[in-house]
């Protein structure tokens, strides 16, 4: 396998993906602006959000793709990994209609649940409409991640990586049509909401029928068949169960920061939204690109008692991850006034919506690097079939998330919240990497820690490159589009050219080992 190039097809695709999300969060945000109706968009948004990483990307994935890979890869081949996948299939949907449902009719108190202070019952009207029609996203979008999965397990990562650039093209086409009718027919900001709140739904349609597609063209077929538990079904839901619950915490965690998002100023959801969307940008390239092509090697690797390969695995991911994840922390950070200028700002979103929105960026990225580590250190839990881990470490984290929000909620405001999870997210890779070490499963070998010092001190040359480049270019970002997009090209050709300048010059590229990872080997 060439981990770079599984990396780059996945990454690619999820950077194409994450642009055409901030180009939907750009026109979202001029459309729409920052406002008590955003906010009850962007809740609802989340509601369904998660429960699909909690039950579809998180723990179903974690239990899925080893169990369906070695079924692939065994005696009984494809067809022995069909009957698996129509058993889950059919167990799975089911359950997923039937949660839908619940949470359906419970939206009120969910809702409620969400923000305990006075609300507007206008406001609270709209918000339980929104997540009612978006819901059942999960279902669709649930589906697509078994597909995922299915594809991934023989190496075809392209269509699961690209389906998220559907949902933004589709929101993007509402969004336009909600402008436009804004303008011609009078529109509210209330009903272009609802109109691109179905669009969710309606994009969600669309990823089902691609994945489908790619399926059926793999040789899959997925049918539908009556329900039955069967050992493997069993087996699968036993994994599942303590990486739901480790999932759970991380989105219990996305709860409890709405909750104290909501205890805030009307916008503070919607500016924390604004923020997050480019902090996830590295995040979605980087952390999951990686995360999801190194699983199916570890475990591999795992399964032969090969720890030499899966030790060699795990450095290269963290080697490559902050690479690129460093100097991307550290150019939002100080320029996270800036790109939220340049990226937001117009219309209905002021020039003081940025000026907070970039505030809370650079606190939020701060936590980048630990966000990435935690995606690229997970998987060698999941080679070895511990999901109960990871659990214990976001327990850990929550809780530290939970404690500094209450210290700093009320200090900091929508800033605090950034900084409590950023504290928390830290919290979690120092845990994962003492047990990984503590089990003689993978330590930290100390040419790599050598290596991510040499990536510090390049990156700290950028940084002040970068500093004196944003204040020259001030005057640029909140101009016209072309001088804006100026402005962003110099800001990234520097951060680009001194960055990997110096990492050459002091050694924090090893260019024989990037030179071995694009070459393919056999596992």
């Amino acid at each position: 396998m060439s981990l770079l190039k599984n990396v780059g097809t996945i990454g690619g695709l999820t950077m194409v993906s994450r642009v055409a999300g901030m180009a939907r969060e750009m026109i979202f945000s001029r459309v729409l602006g920052a406002n008590a109706v955003t906010d009850a968009w962007f809740q609802a948004f989340i509601i369904p959000n998660v429960f699909r990483r909690l039950f579809a990307e998180g723990a179903f994935s974690a239990a899925f793709v080893p169990m369906f890979s070695k079924r692939l890869n065994g005696e009984g081949g494809i067809e022995e990994a069909r009957s698996f996948s129509d058993d889950v299939l059919s167990v799975f949907l089911p359950v997923l209609i039937a949660l839908s449902a619940i949470m359906m009719l419970a939206m009120p108190g969910v809702i409620w649940l969400l923000s305990d202070k006075p609300v507007d019952p206008a406001t609270f009207d709209i918000a339980v409409a929104f997540a009612r029609i978006m819901f059942p996203y999960i279902v669709l979008v649930s589906l697509v991640t078994l597909f995922t999965g299915m594809l991934n397990s023989v190496s075809r990562f392209a269509p699961g990586a690209s389906f998220p650039i559907i949902l933004n093209l589709v929101l993007i086409a509402a969004l336009l049509a909600g402008d436009f009718a804004m303008g011609a027919l009078g529109w509210s900001v209330e009903q272009v909401a609802f109109g691109v709140a179905w669009a969710v739904t309606g994009g969600g349609v669309l990823q089902l029928a691609w994945l489908y597609y790619w399926s059926r063209v793999e040789g899959f077929r997925p049918r539908l068949l009556w329900p039955r538990i069967t050992p493997e079904v069993k087996r699968l839901s036993i994994i599942a169960l303590p990486a739901a619950i480790g999932g759970g915490a991380y989105q219990i965690n996305t709860l409890v920061q709405l909750y104290f998002l909501n205890q805030l100023a009307a916008g503070s959801v919607s500016y924390m939204n604004y923020a997050d969307r480019l902090n996830q940008l590295p995040l979605g390239i980087i952390g999951i690109a990686l995360s999801t092509a190194i699983l199916p090697t570890l475990s591999k690797f795992v399964g032969s008692d090969n720890k030499e390969g899966a030790d060699r695995i795990q450095s290269d991911a963290i080697e490559l991850s902050m690479l690129l994840t460093i100097p991307a922390a550290v150019a939002l950070a100080i320029c996270a006034t800036p790109f939220v200028t340049m990226i937001f700002q117009g219309g209905r979103f002021s020039v003081e919506d940025a000026a907070i929105a970039g505030e809370v960026l650079a606190a939020l990225v701060l936590g980048l690097p630990a966000y990435v580590l935690v995606k690229v250190l997970v998987p060698n839990f999941y080679a070895r079939a511990d999901t109960k881990t990871p659990v214990v470490a976001a327990f850990i984290s929550l809780g530290v998330f939970i404690a500094f929000n209450l210290a700093f909620l009320q200090r900091f405001g929508v800033i605090g919240v950034a900084y409590a999870s950023v504290i928390g997210a830290w919290i979690n890779v120092g845990f994962l990497c003492l047990v990984l070490a503590k089990r003689g499963w993978y330590a930290l070998p100390g040419a790599l820690l050598l290596r991510i010092a040499r990536q510090l001190v390049a990156a700290g040359a950028m940084g002040l490159a970068l500093f004196y480049a944003r204040d020259l270019l001030t005057g640029w970002f909140a101009a016209g589009l072309f001088a804006r997009l100026a402005a962003l090209a110099v800001l990234v050709a520097c951060s680009a050219i001194v960055y990997f300048g110096v990492a050459f010059a002091v050694g924090a590229i090893d260019r024989q080992r990037i030179a071995a990872l694009t070459k393919k080997r056999n596992p």
